[in-house]
Parts: C-alpha cells; structure tokens; sequence
C-alpha cells in the first residue's frame, strides 16, 4: 500500500478526491453480544440481524471494489499486525484486561490465557468481547477469584466492541498523516487501541506517522469534514467537545497540514452524534445538508497567526465554509424533500455519503427524495442496502476510513 506500484500514496487532503483505499470492518461476533438488555450502553438503537448486516456490508465492500478502491478489512489488519509484532500482542491486551474491573489476580490469569492465543483467536476477543463463562481458568484459579465468583457467567470480562463497524471514528487521515482520535462514550474508548495498534505495527503502515494523538478532550472522526486542501471542519456537540476541536486545530496548525479549522456547533443529541450526520461533501463545491438546520448552523473560524491562534465569528457556516475555501459559494443539496421526509431521511443517514470521486458519492438506497435530490443536481448516486447496517446510526461515511485519496 503506498508503493509506486499502487499507484498511490496514503493519505488525504479532501472528501472528494478520488477514492484509492479505503478501511472497513466487516460486522461479525461484537454484534451477536448486543441484546436488548445493552443494546442502548452500547449505542445501538435496535438490535440488527447479524447475517443480514453481514451481506449488506459486503454488497458495500463490493461496490468499492467496482471502483477500483482497495478494501481492508480491520479485523484481518488486527489480526496480521498481531501475527507480526509480538508488542502489538502485549499491547492490544493490556488495554482490554483491567486489573482495576477484574481484580489483579484474575486480570493476570486472563492476561496469560490471551498471550496464549493464536493471532486470529485473540483478534477475535479484542473485537468481541468475552464473558465470563468463556474464561479459560483452572477450578482452583476460579474458585479463588470473588470477581468470577460474584459475577454472572454472561457478564462481560472484556467488553464487545460493535461500533467499530463505524471506522471514520477512531482514526482520520489528514495530508500524508494519520490522527488517532479520542472517543467520548466508554462503549467506544477501547476500539482507538485497536486502530493504534494497526498504523504502529502492521507492515502496511511502516513510516506512517502521526498528526494527532490526544487522550485529553473527545475528538471522534464522524466530526471532522476535509472541505478542501488545508481547510477542515470540525463538528462541537454530543461527541466532541470545545476542548477537543481546539486542541485538534492547533495541532494541524503546528504540523501545517490545515491553515482554517471551523468549529462548528451542532446540536447534542442521538440523531445529531456527528457533524457527517448532518452535512457531508459531495462534490468540490457542494454539500448535502439537513434543511431543518442548513439556515442555523453556524462556525468560528480558527486560523494560525504569529503569536498563536486567533479565533473569529461565530457566522453562517456556509459562508464561513466558503470563505475558507476560496469559492465564490457553497451548493447545498438539501436532505429529503419537505420537514417531515427530511428528519426521517436525516435520521436515515440520509446526510452521510461516502464520496469516491467529485460528483459521485455513495448512499443508502431507502434516502429516495435525498438520492433524487443529489442525482437532480449532477452526482452520481451508488446505492446500497442498509436496513440492518443503519441499526447502529450510520451510513457509507461512518462505516469507512479513507486511506488514500487522489489530490484535487
């Protein structure tokens, strides 16, 4: 990946270049641990039809494929970069035990029972999670441990990881760099090490290096539009905080990969988790946008000065956003058709496109009005079966972590 002979280099400077390679993660097992007992902590709204979810993703991986995009799937990434460094293997352990849940004498027998495990075996545990029933222990080392002994067998002594169907959160790429993110929810916390491991140790990311790595204020990916070569918008609400956005502009600014960052406020709620919700890039110059909020949504303007960083507005975000990027206007597409088509479709992932060149973007196909919108103003819609996939609250861009992308 990255070689002359690919034909590319990894990284990204825009939403729109044309799409070379691309992460995904095919749904599996986390998935199965959802029941309507956790479904909610862990921040699905239904619980989805797993082999369906499966064959929907696939159709996706698929049509990425037809493009010519090159496809990874995390979970063999995961389990190749554990097959390769025997630190990634202590590393993706150590953040998956804790001593501080399960007890230092338990959390040191599962520690050793993993080191254990062939790559694929414990690349499976780090993504799904395992209960306390499937503890290999001796009886005397379970009979020992009041942690297994006052807990139910089908409580989890790892946690399942199921959104880490949605790859665009823990990691981003901007320029030739990669950003390891911090997310917000504990039910998401751990899937960053996942990613971490991946670009540190995977033979496909030597030399890769970072732009951004902070566990101190919620960045998620899901946030963080690239409007165009060195301007970036980043989404301030449920997910990530004032504090986040901050530090994550100020940290483009000192590696001159952005010299405009907006931050832009939108609303904290479920429907609302991400900016990519609501707005996502179609093509060079156009958005589609969720009407209800296409008049309100507003952007303070961060830019880097001599002595430090200056901080303007708050103004409309689409003339903030234009003004960024040097165009005379943003085209704005709106989602659905009147308020009532536009909040189901919006809810829908309606707004959340994947983009693999200017002009062509990739869909959910139930969005029928914002699909006839997008195709009435010029871009190429792909669409896709999402009816169990969208149970998670998201679409094509949430389910995908551009790699590589041409230049504008």
């Amino acid at each position: 990946m990255g070689s002359a002979a690919a034909g590319y280099s990894l990284g990204s400077t825009s939403e729109v270049g044309r799409l070379r390679a691309v992460m995904l993660h095919r749904p599996g097992d986390e998935l199965r641990r959802l029941t309507p007992r956790n479904n909610d902590q862990l921040l699905f709204d239904g619980l989805p039809w797993v082999q369906r979810a499966q064959e929907e993703h696939d159709a996706f991986a698929d049509v990425l494929r037809d493009k010519g995009v090159d496809v990874y799937l995390l979970g063999d990434l995961l389990t190749e970069t554990i097959e390769h460094s025997g630190a990634a293997r202590i590393q993706g352990i150590g953040a998956a035990v804790s001593p501080r849940r399960l007890g230092t004498h338990l959390a040191g027998d599962l520690a050793g029972h993993l080191r254990s495990l062939p790559a694929a075996e414990l690349a499976h545990v780090l993504m799904a999670g395992m209960t306390f029933d499937e503890l290999t222990l001796t009886p005397a080392a379970a009979s020992s441990s009041l942690v297994r002994r006052m807990h139910h067998g089908p409580e989890f002594a790892i946690e399942p990881l199921p959104n880490l169907l949605f790859t665009r959160d823990s990691s981003f790429w901007i320029g030739p760099k990669f950003a390891i993110t911090s997310l917000a929810l504990p039910a998401r916390v751990r899937e960053t090490s996942l990613t971490d491991l991946i670009y540190a140790h995977h033979p496909r990311f030597i030399g890769a290096r970072r732009a951004y790595e902070s566990q101190v204020a919620p960045v998620e990916g899901g946030d963080v539009l690239l409007l165009a070569p060195g301007v970036v918008a980043v989404g301030v609400g449920e997910r990530t905080t004032p504090a986040g956005a901050e530090a994550l502009a100020r940290s483009l600014f000192d590696d001159g990969l952005a010299h405009a960052v907006l931050a832009v406020p939108i609303e904290q709620a479920r429907a609302f988790m991400h900016l990519d919700t609501v707005c996502t890039m179609v093509d060079v110059d156009a958005v589609v946008m969720y009407p209800n909020i296409a008049e309100t949504m507003s952007a303070f303007t961060l830019r880097k000065v001599d002595d430090g960083v200056s901080v303007t507005g708050s103004r409309p975000f689409v003339d903030a956003a234009a003004e960024a990027m040097q165009i005379e206007k943003l085209r704005v597409i709106d989602t659905g058709l009147d308020p009532i088509t536009a909040e189901r479709e919006q809810w829908d992932d309606g707004n959340n496109t994947l983009a693999l060149a200017p002009g062509v973007v990739v869909s959910y196909n139930r969005n029928v009005e914002t699909n006839r919108r997008l195709r009435d103003s010029g871009i190429e819609v792909l669409e896709i079966e999402g009816r169990e996939l969208g149970s998670g609250r998201g679409g094509p861009r949430c389910m995908s972590c551009p790699l590589a992308r041409d230049e504008l």
